[in-house]
């Protein structure tokens, strides 16, 4: 894990799979509306990955920009777990270097986390948020999956898939991971959050759609992964709560963050 920062830090992650049409674009968004010190972790699967050569070439570069080779494993969510590992920041922002995330919006929920939250999204589903864009039934989905979750589950926020969060230092040391792959990561910490009675909450964000590069989403694919959490929160909510603030069985059971190194075998 990298060394906390002493005084307060910004860590983005950011995974990257061939980002070459966005990752100039992104990073001046960032570089000018994220006005905190602040961190970019850049984190990729393979050398060959055409987003490398693209940040190496930016004259002038953007200050704070490291590059973190995933070693645990391929895939968006060893990605995320490897910057997680890598980070030293007092507050942990993920964000998508497609620019579907908007950066004007990471100094609030910064704010938020330091004012004593554990975990803000940034929620599509609330006044003043909103989508631009993305295949229908993804939309669907997602927003049927948030509206639920709140109403029927007790979940505080409205948008429980969009992986633009922001997470304490806490978290990312002390909620253990259970997902194997996918994006479902951001709902998985969330319910986790809030099941240890730790402040969950939310600011609106306008989600945009990629205009460049291939996304790496698979609906059908990390369907179950959602499914997965969905249900156990469901299940929880209406047949029988743990208690607020206790530990899930995972977390005696493996006892390692979301930063931590995954077990061989």
């Amino acid at each position: 894990m990298g060394e906390t920062s002493p005084t307060p830090l910004l860590s983005l992650v950011v995974p990257v799979y061939n980002e070459a049409d966005n990752i100039v674009p992104f990073l001046r968004g960032v570089e000018g509306h994220v006005r905190e010190p602040c961190e970019i972790l850049l984190v990729h699967d393979f050398p060959e990955d055409t987003t490398l050569p693209a940040v190496a070439a930016m004259r002038p570069p953007v200050e704070g920009v490291r590059l973190v080779h995933n070693t645990l494993g391929k895939g968006v969510l060893n990605a995320l777990r490897a910057g997680f590992a890598a980070s030293r920041g007092d507050v942990v922002v993920v964000m998508m270097a497609d620019r579907s995330d908007d950066p004007r919006d990471v100094a609030a929920m910064a704010r938020l986390v330091r004012e004593g939250a554990d975990v803000v999204a940034g929620s599509r589903y609330v006044k003043g948020g909103g989508q631009e864009g993305g295949p229908l039934l993804k939309r669907t989905l997602s927003r049927l999956a948030g509206v639920s979750l709140h109403y029927l589950a007790g979940l505080p926020v409205r948008d429980a898939t969009n992986n633009f969060r922001a997470y304490s230092r806490r978290v990312i040391e002390e909620v253990p991971v259970e997902g194997e792959a996918g994006f479902a990561l951001a709902l998985e910490l969330t319910l986790k959050a809030h099941w240890r009675g730790w402040k969950v909450a939310e600011v609106p964000t306008v989600w945009r759609d990629r205009t460049a590069g291939q996304s790496r989403f698979r609906l059908l694919a990390w369907l179950p992964h959602y499914l997965k959490w969905y249900l156990r929160a469901m299940g929880r909510a209406w047949f029988g709560r743990r208690g607020r603030g206790r530990r899930e069985p995972a977390d005696e059971a493996r006892g390692r963050g979301a930063c931590a190194p995954r077990p061989p075998g």
